[in-house]
């Protein structure tokens, strides 16, 4: 799948979304667009990869906005599952539910079958420590990627909504991150 195709296919997935996301839309198009970018370079390069990475990447953090939670992996697989069913790709529903449920793991996803749930893991972490953390990944590309998807304030809401958890839970970890 060319990257245009994969453009394409986050931007179509989060369509609909538009309106609910509201003012967080560039920044949360963009993270997904670097993460599937990211992702698609750490990992094996056939169509059907490709389109399971944009796939996972469009919905990875979408429960945020779609059901106005900082806990947001269970609404964000909740939606991919009914799209991949409504797509009739069902069999892919495992797979990219694991991707999604298990991006914020904080140690490696080490299990054979887990290459792309791996892959996505590691693309949020470049997007999230803007390029810092690279494992392996070409800096001209991160470069490039970033330039081509603007960060358009996406780290400073992930601040502010840190910054609500916190205040509320002080003593509590986030609801997404996994060990």
């Amino acid at each position: 799948m060319p990257p245009e195709e994969s453009i394409a296919l986050v931007d179509g997935i989060l369509a609909p979304w538009r309106e609910k996301i509201g003012a967080d839309w560039d920044g949360y198009r963009n993270h997904a667009q670097r993460v599937a970018r990211f992702a698609c370079a750490l990992s094996v390069a056939a169509p059907d990869t490709q389109r399971k990475i944009a796939i996972a990447a469009a919905f990875h953090d979408l429960g945020i906005w779609s059901d106005g939670t900082f806990d947001y992996l269970p609404p964000s697989v909740a939606r991919a599952r009914d799209f991949l069913h409504a797509q009739g790709l069902d069999a892919w529903a495992p797979e990219i539910e694991r991707m999604i449920a298990m991006h914020h793991r904080v140690r490696a996803c080490g299990e054979p079958d887990d290459a792309l749930v791996e892959a996505l893991r590691r693309a949020d972490l470049v997007d999230l420590s803007l390029g810092f953390v690279s494992f392996g990944l070409d800096r001209a590309l991160v470069a490039t990627v970033k330039d081509e998807f603007p960060n358009a304030g996406f780290h400073r809401c992930l601040a502010g909504l840190l910054a609500g958890w916190f205040r509320e839970h002080p003593l509590s970890l986030p609801p997404f991150l996994r060990w």
